[in-house]
């Protein structure tokens, strides 16, 4: 697979949203990107609020344009806040430093997507993104 599709993006988000609802978690929206940060999936569960899936969409983004998943890049702006301020200046502010954002990968490690999710907690929102992930037989990378 050199991209997620359409069917493996579904997979993704409803995987990801059954853990959600299996943990408790507040609604969730799912946003399921492809390797060229295109939207494939916007999913946004009833009840969860306003700028979910720009948040969602931005922590997927963010991961795809570094190359590195957002809880990575959260780690970044805490240690280099000048470096990844300058860069989500030029990204246009659509890099949402907080885990939650995971790059998908096939088998021979190649990153083919990413997944973000907003709406729980940041650890919660991730836990759900690698969840879904697994479930759709690709490797989920949140950088633990």
């Amino acid at each position: 697979m050199s991209t997620v599709n359409l069917a493996t993006a579904l997979t993704i988000s409803a995987a990801a949203l059954s853990k959600g609802r299996e943990l408790g978690a507040a609604p969730l929206t799912v946003a399921v990107l492809d390797q060229a940060g295109r939207v494939v999936s916007l999913q946004r569960e009833d009840g969860s609020s306003l700028l979910r899936p720009e948040i969602a969409t931005a922590k997927a983004w963010g991961a795809l344009a570094l190359g590195k998943p957002s809880r990575l890049i959260a780690a970044d702006a805490e240690n280099r806040p000048a470096f990844i301020g300058a860069v989500n200046t030029l990204a246009q502010g659509n890099i949402m430093p907080v885990a939650g954002g995971v790059l998908v990968r096939d088998d021979a490690g190649v990153i083919v997507g990413a997944v973000g999710i907003s709406g729980d907690t940041s650890d919660v929102d991730e836990l759900c993104a690698m969840a879904g992930v697994a479930v759709s037989g690709l490797r989920g990378d949140n950088g633990v």
